[in-house]
């Protein structure tokens, strides 16, 4: 009787340890949501993060905001729930690694869906990964 249960012991363990890596695999993958935003998560028309739109020189402050956390339908002049990050809107490195369009006009509450190991805590802006955002 000890091998029988030292073989189910095994067989326990080996499912055990095959659905931990089922539950891993599973938070690879999620949806994004994304919002044009000021410094602060605070929602701005999308207009303001269309880099096709010339804003008479100087930085404009506006972000192109992110989150598996945000859900479509936000509305202008509300803020983002804490959690999100934040790149610049011209930032075409980012806007591609997360499959928006390299340039361009985003709308407001877009999802992407699937997207690949990205998280929504931390902060990135213009090629520098920094922590934080709110």
């Amino acid at each position: 009787m000890s091998s029988r249960s030292v073989s189910l012991t095994g067989t326990f363990l080996m499912l055990a340890a095959g659905g931990a890596a089922a539950c891993d695999n599973g938070n690879r993958y999620h949806d994004e949501g994304f919002y044009c935003a000021d410094a602060n998560g605070v929602i701005v028309d999308e207009d303001y993060c269309d880099d096709h739109h010339y804003y008479g020189g100087g930085i404009v402050p506006y972000y192109i905001w992110h989150s598996s956390g945000y859900r479509a339908g936000y509305p202008i002049g509300s803020r983002l729930p804490a959690g999100g990050s934040k790149f610049a809107y011209n930032d075409k490195a980012s806007r591609a690694s997360f499959g928006l369009p390299s340039t361009g006009k985003i709308g407001n509450g877009t999802v992407k869906t699937s997207v690949v190991g990205k998280g929504g805590s931390g902060s990135k802006s213009s090629g520098s990964h920094k922590s934080g955002g709110s």
